[in-house]
């Protein structure tokens, strides 16, 4: 793992603990300029909160978080947060259907809901240098109303790459698409990762399926806990992965696309 110079993000011994539950147990992490995660585990396994809690919106209650060289708790999370880029199904959300997508990707500049204001002939020229970027340059005046939810999704990392983040957490983005419509985002989630202007990725899922080649490192979760962390060659086994799922699992790597099969439930003779 390369560890020259200052880490995109650091957790160390991060908790998150609400009266006698325990939602995160000392999760330590470190994510390096180069390198994009994947985020995998089951439902419940508190990859949500861990979301949470690096963009500021769950008070950790033990441990340090420290986000492009700025420590939680030492800085200002209300700005530091703009640094960093979220696509999520709550912010689609919210976003208005009679809004065209530059607007919408304009939006993204301060973090803003519903594009409000006089449109600046650099914000505008920057949005289309987006619109290029994620392949939707077509859609500029097109409302939100009528994207197809594949659009929507690349609209969203449009939007979040107006602030210019190091750092975009792409949380489930492919919820809700159709199987052709979520090949072909990942397909572009993938060209998007290998751009030299990328901003570090964070992709948060509990399919194994939507891991594309350009995700070099993963980190897994199991009951607020880390089971794994490291490069994907290494974490990314039938054990491990049985071990996040609590099921027994093969898991298949071919051209660095990955697959499960689900060993069948013994059955019980009464």
């Amino acid at each position: 793992m390369n560890r020259t110079g200052r880490p995109v993000l650091e957790v160390s011994n991060l908790g998150i603990r609400r009266g006698t539950v325990v939602i995160l147990d000392r999760i330590s992490w470190r994510v390096d300029r180069g390198q994009h995660w994947v985020i995998l585990g089951a439902n419940g396994s508190g990859k949500t909160s861990l979301l949470s809690a690096l963009t500021g919106y769950l008070t950790p209650t033990a441990g340090d978080i420290t986000l492009l060289g700025h420590r939680y708790g030492h800085t200002d999370w209300r700005q530091l947060r703009k640094r960093v880029g979220l696509v999520s199904s709550s912010v689609r959300q919210m976003m208005p259907e009679s809004e065209p997508a530059l607007e919408t990707i304009v939006s993204g500049r301060n973090a803003m809901i519903d594009f409000w204001g006089r449109l600046s002939k650099a914000d505008r020229a920057r949005a289309l240098r987006i619109l290029k970027q994620i392949e939707c340059a077509h859609l500029a005046d097109r409302s939100w109303g009528i994207l197809s939810q594949g659009e929507r999704q690349r609209v969203l990392i449009g939007r979040a790459l107006m602030a210019n983040p190091p750092l975009l957490i792409l949380d489930e983005p492919c919820a809700g698409l159709d199987p052709v419509a979520r090949e072909h985002f990942l397909q572009f989630l993938n060209r998007l990762g290998k751009q030299s202007r990328a901003p570090t990725l964070v992709l948060v899922t509990h399919h194994v399926e939507e891991i594309t080649p350009v995700f070099t490192h993963a980190l897994l979760l199991k009951a607020g806990r880390t089971l794994a962390a490291g490069k994907k060659a290494e974490v990314l086994s039938s054990r491990f992965v049985s071990r996040t799922f609590d099921a027994t699992l093969r898991l298949h790597a071919n051209n660095g696309r990955y697959a499960l099969a689900v060993a069948p439930k013994k059955s019980v003779v009464i």
